[in-house]
């Protein structure tokens, strides 16, 4: 072994078999203990014999692995600047029979460590001394999170591509039976690809960068994984504008790892699926609002789950051709040990996860992380009356609650006879008789339907409660009118249960959309439960809180109808500039 031999304080921590704070005790309580000759301050190296003869001094001898000596042998050879390119050399040697760095010693060490544990074993072992000497500069996927995006994502096996492969940490746990990778360090692409072809597969690995010079192009896998590099503002977003890659929208200069979502999605097959490490700040940066819309419109984006501070993991798939686009989408605010849970539960029932037409806001935040809900609600409702009161608009008065109040469902209330729920016919035939469509419902007007009598008919009377499939509710007054399909009727015990209670109740559930044949399955919603006279109550701030709507609706569509007409008149030369 070379006598000039370096070790870090993590090596020597590993070789005496002792914690790194007991290398960091030794340094600072013994002055004998030996001086750095190398390294930086924040990372020295010390001389592997003055360190043996140390040690030895204070009863704590200790022999080299044959894998720390050729590790330290391999160190030896160079400057550590280097010390990728002998790494891959050595692994070259390995797989290919190459001839390997110029050290006999060390070659010989290598072979029979080959011998006795594997190739890859061997290898594996080097780079995980690489790893733990560059810890500070290199970043590799966590075994934890590889893990998990290969199960969540099915990529066991199948054909895998992952653009910014690294040391080819996601391939590797995916046990891709053809990896495709690409990295645009040439010494880190050898090493991706040497560790794939000692484990046993078809490997194919580009050194350029992914962006820029894509070495995919139109090329497809099963799955694409990707754990990219954040914050880059020197992508290429000049050179790239118009790539056919942006199929959601040119990714702004700030949004890299956007570009590194949509390369993705335009490198796996129809029906893929994808799973990128992606910032948290990428979730809800106002820059790229359009492009989170858009995939949540096409049905790409799945679900963005956090991992641990400052981490989220997107699932995405690529949607295929005329596949009607989901109506959900899971924001979880999870740890990386329940995240695969979470996405079983989602998957077994869509409903669980968030309306996708209720994200499409202004700022499109899918940020898993302070995701609005029952705890805010309120505040926010008492800091929007304030707002709305200074521009002389006036909310229906609500105060802050002093408790919780325990729930009841709406399917227990129909067991206890407090309600019943009927369904109108799905289809109606052509005819005279008026009938009550959703669009009447949503806007609370008068019935604009028409269809022939049908026995089978539904019919609202005064009091009943009306509800569509898209969440909009109405309590019925005046005459019986019919119902039309995707409509339903909740007729109440009123000495039980107040109507216009109920309709506030079943208007803040968070109704799934769904095509005009779904039925609402709605004894599942949660109901407060309270005394009758309490219920009134509430149902007079429900119905303030739905005649406010209605009016900013209509107030909404006047305003509409003269912008529209002010600039026709002016267009036509019918109105002119007024003075002033």
């Amino acid at each position: 072994m070379a006598d000039d031999a370096a070790v870090s304080a993590a090596d020597i921590a590993r070789l005496a078999g002792v914690r790194r704070a007991a290398v960091s005790n030794w340094r600072r309580r013994h002055d004998d203990f030996p001086k750095p000759v190398g390294g930086t301050a924040s990372s020295p190296l010390f001389s592997l014999p003055e360190v043996q003869a140390w040690l030895r001094g204070r009863g704590r001898p200790f022999e080299l692995a044959p894998i720390d000596e050729a590790w330290q042998r391999l160190r030896a050879l160079g400057d550590d600047l280097d010390l990728g390119a002998r790494l891959a050399a050595v692994g070259e040697y390995l797989a290919d029979d190459a001839e390997g760095p110029d050290d006999p010693g060390l070659l010989a060490l290598i072979s029979q460590l080959a011998a006795s544990e594997g190739a890859a074993e061997t290898f594996e072992q080097l780079c995980d001394r690489f790893f733990e000497a560059h810890a500070r500069r290199l970043s590799t996927t966590p075994t934890a999170y590889a893990d998990l995006m290969v199960r969540l994502t099915g990529a066991k096996g199948a054909t895998v591509l992952d653009p910014a492969c690294g040391f080819g940490s996601l391939l590797l746990a995916a046990a891709a039976t053809r990896a495709r990778g690409q990295d645009v360090d040439p010494d880190t692409a050898r090493i991706a690809g040497i560790r794939l072809r000692l484990h046993g597969a078809d490997a194919e690995v580009h050194a350029s960068d992914p962006l820029r010079a894509d070495a995919f192009a139109d090329r497809l896998a099963d799955v694409v994984l990707c754990d990219p590099p954040f914050n880059e503002r020197g992508w290429g977003h000049e050179e790239l504008v118009g790539d056919a890659r942006w199929e959601y929208g040119l990714p702004p200069r700030g949004e890299s790892e956007l570009a590194w979502v949509q390369h993705c999605l335009a490198h796996v097959k129809p029906g893929g699926a994808v799973a990128v490490l992606m910032p948290g700040a990428a979730a809800g940066r106002r820059s790229g609002k359009r492009i989170r819309a858009n995939l949540l419109r096409a049905g790409a984006l799945r679900a963005v789950c956090t991992l641990a501070p400052g981490t989220d993991l997107w699932l995405l798939t690529r949607p295929e051709p005329e596949q009607r686009a989901p109506a959900t989408v899971l924001i979880a605010d999870t740890t990386a040990d329940d995240v695969e849970q979470v996405w079983q539960d989602f998957l077994a029932d869509p409903d669980t996860g968030e309306r996708i037409i209720d994200v499409l806001d202004d700022d499109v935040d899918l940020s898993p992380s302070g995701r609005p809900g029952e705890s805010d609600s309120g505040e926010a409702f008492i800091a929007a009356q304030r707002v709305f009161g200074q521009i002389g608009i006036e909310l229906p008065k609500l105060e802050p609650a002093s408790s919780e109040t325990a729930h009841t469902t709406v399917g227990e209330l129909v067991k206890a006879g407090a309600l019943r729920i009927t369904h109108a016919p799905p289809r109606t035939a052509d005819g005279d008789e008026p009938v009550l469509t959703t669009d009447d419902v949503l806007i609370g007007g008068p019935p604009t339907g028409h269809a022939a009598p049908d026995p089978a008919a539904v019919l609202a009377h005064e009091g009943d409660v009306v509800a569509s499939v898209t969440g909009a509710v109405i309590v019925h007054s005046g005459a019986p009118v019919r119902l039309g399909p995707a409509l339903s009727r909740y007729r109440v015990d009123p000495e039980r249960l107040d109507a216009q209670f109920l309709a506030g109740c079943l208007r803040a559930a968070d109704f799934p959309v769904h095509s005009a044949s779904t039925r609402i399955d709605a004894r599942r919603l949660k109901v407060p439960r309270h005394p009758l006279e309490t219920q009134r109550a509430y149902g007079v701030a429900f119905r303030a809180l739905a005649d406010f709507d209605r009016a900013l609706r209509q107030t909404a569509e006047i305003g509409r109808d003269l912008v529209r007409l002010g600039f026709a008149a002016l267009a036509e030369g019918r109105l002119k500039p007024g003075g002033g």
